[in-house]
């Protein structure tokens, strides 16, 4: 079909996923129901992707109709999927507030174990990202303010004045009212 017949849309998105590097899923959000019905689909799909990307040093593949941007990092595959039809610089953005948003979670270090052990705030990030397929949020910092990073998991010398002072103030009420 030609592509500019196409009606403009907001589902952009058809899938993020996060493998590690024996291409196994660690985290996977899919928002086309049509190209991934079930699991089974998905895995096939994660499988193939990944013996066609995982010792390529591109960052875009088409792959069974889908335009497929990828980033690699220590263990971790980073991947965003979306139509044929739709512009690589625009995943590339959603890729990079995934993978930027996943480096502030874990402190810079990217790696398997520790996304494993915060996975429940990566998917918080990952949610605050794209909505069923819309992208909502492209902007890393926006996204790790969004999913409540709390002030004093965050290094002293990261925070801005005004959470050290709230974080004080915190700590003062608390030991007052001891």
């Amino acid at each position: 079909m030609d592509g500019s017949l196409l009606e403009p849309t907001l589902y952009i998105l058809k899938g993020m996923v996060i493998m590690d590097n024996d291409g196994n899923r660690i985290l996977a959000k899919y928002f086309d129901t049509v190209n991934f019905p079930t699991i089974k689909e998905q895995k096939a799909f994660e499988k193939n992707l990944f013996t066609k990307t995982h010792r390529a040093n591109s960052e875009v593949i088409m792959l069974d109709g889908l335009t497929c941007v990828y980033k690699s990092n220590v263990d971790l595959f980073f991947y965003v999927m979306g139509s044929c039809n739709d512009n690589e610089l625009l995943l590339m953005a959603v890729l990079h507030c995934l993978y930027d948003s996943v480096s502030q979670i874990l402190r810079k270090n990217v790696e398997k174990k520790a996304l494993l052990e915060n996975m429940d705030v990566v998917m918080l990030a990952m949610d605050e990202i794209s909505d069923g397929g819309i992208i909502l949020e492209a902007d890393p910092n926006a996204v790790c303010q969004r999913v409540a990073l709390r002030a004093d998991d965050i290094p002293i010398g990261e925070q801005t004045v005004a959470q050290v002072l709230q974080t004080a103030k915190e700590q003062l009420k608390w030991s007052l009212l001891k």
